[in-house]
């Protein structure tokens, strides 16, 4: 048995390289070829193309990367033309892996798409292609499943990989200890995001709140972990400008230490938002678009929810304050950041959702996953031709 696979980026790599741990357990003999990084590779992927090729999709991206991109894809598609796996199981990257598994199905192969993309929340019209492309969509939110079902297309939850691999239980106080914080004082972990874009729009209006917060609060102690080198020195200069830098850890990454060491959480909303609440931390959540975005976005209607961040999609109140476009300033930031610090009662009430949370999502993605695939391919062994 042979197994396609597309991963793109980081994320992409480890997801694959768990599902094929956990298939190999099912099938020991099966061979797995494709776009793979490092871990896949390490799991025994025979590596066509490095999966760190796909991260250059996207609105912004150099355009001198897209025929590259789509040579290699061209080459993939005839490759599994001519010789065809069992199944084709694209993780994440849907510009890239979309079109491909579209390919692929009409040549009789069935295609697997890992990791919905955001259709129940940012146009909506891709369901189209997806269910053309694809004949069985594996999620990893809960509430997807129910989306593809009216739209028509097989989806099935496995669940959230982040939550399998976080603890049952907080250590914060050791995670003070590991980052040299003093242990009495209050902490809040502050994350700008991990693009350039959002810092440039976010680290000084973060810096500035933590100002505020440091007139009333002194005590406080900040941790900032820098996702990338390249964002070391705009996040130093907001710090500066704010005059905020001496009341500041800055890290190399260690953003689930970081978290794990605070009281509150203030961060750009986005996949952070979703690991401090599995992390059972009280969270504040910014986000700021360009504004010519912001403009075309609410001008055709192509935001479908009113709540932003996952945690909140999750739970049945919302829990994670989210000060999105004009409604993020300093002030209103620091006033949330304060009003959680200030409320040990309120603070334990949102740990102990997310920590149920944690095992709504922690249900063995792997092997869940692993599971679906399988099955996708007996039943299309069962098929007449």
């Amino acid at each position: 048995m042979k197994v396609a696979l597309v991963a793109g980026e980081a994320s992409g790599d480890l997801l694959g390289a768990g599902f094929i741990e956990a298939f190999r357990e099912r099938v020991p003999d099966a061979q797995f070829e494709g776009i793979a990084g490092p871990r896949m590779a390490g799991v025994g992927c025979s590596v066509l193309a490095d999966a760190e090729e796909l991260s250059v999709m996207g609105l912004v991206e150099p355009l001198q990367r897209v025929p590259r991109l789509l040579s290699l894809r061209r080459a993939l598609r005839r490759r599994w033309q001519a010789e065809p796996p069992s199944v084709f199981v694209g993780i994440d990257a849907p510009d890239f892996n979309l079109s491909l598994e579209l390919s692929l199905k009409k040549a009789g192969v069935p295609t697997v798409h890992y990791v919905s993309p955001s259709v129940w929340a940012w146009r909506q019209g891709r369901v189209a292609k997806i269910r053309a492309a694809t004949d069985r969509v594996l999620c990893i939110l809960p509430f997807e499943k129910a989306f593809y079902d009216e739209h028509g297309v097989d989806a099935v939850f496995v669940g959230h990989p982040t939550a399998d691999n976080t603890p049952h239980t907080i250590d914060t106080q050791g995670a003070r200890a590991r980052l040299g914080l003093a242990p009495e004082r209050p902490v809040v972990a502050v994350l700008p995001g991990s693009r350039a874009g959002e810092v440039s729009r976010l680290a000084a209006m973060f810096a500035e709140s933590a100002a505020l917060l440091l007139q009333d609060s002194p005590a406080l102690q900040f941790v900032t972990p820098v996702a990338t080198p390249a964002l070391k020195g705009p996040i130093e200069a907001a710090l500066r400008q704010a005059g905020v830098y001496d009341a500041f850890l800055l890290l190399e990454g260690q953003s689930d230490t970081a978290m794990s060491a605070a009281d509150v959480v203030l961060l750009a909303s986005g996949t952070a938002a979703l690991e401090s609440a599995l992390l059972q931390k009280p969270t504040v959540a910014a986000y700021r678009v360009a504004a010519s975005t912001a403009v075309i976005v609410r001008a055709f209607g192509l935001l479908k929810v009113d709540k932003f961040t996952l945690p909140n999609q999750m739970t049945e109140s919302a829990l994670i304050p989210e000060l999105i476009q004009e409604d993020a300033s300093p002030e209103a930031l620091a006033h949330e950041v304060a009003a959680l610090l200030g409320d040990p009662e309120r603070r334990a009430a949102i740990a102990g959702r997310f920590a149920k949370l944690r095992s709504e999502l922690a249900l063995d993605s792997n092997q869940r996953a692993a599971d679906a695939v399988l099955g996708l391919i007996q039943h299309a062994a069962k098929q007449p031709d």
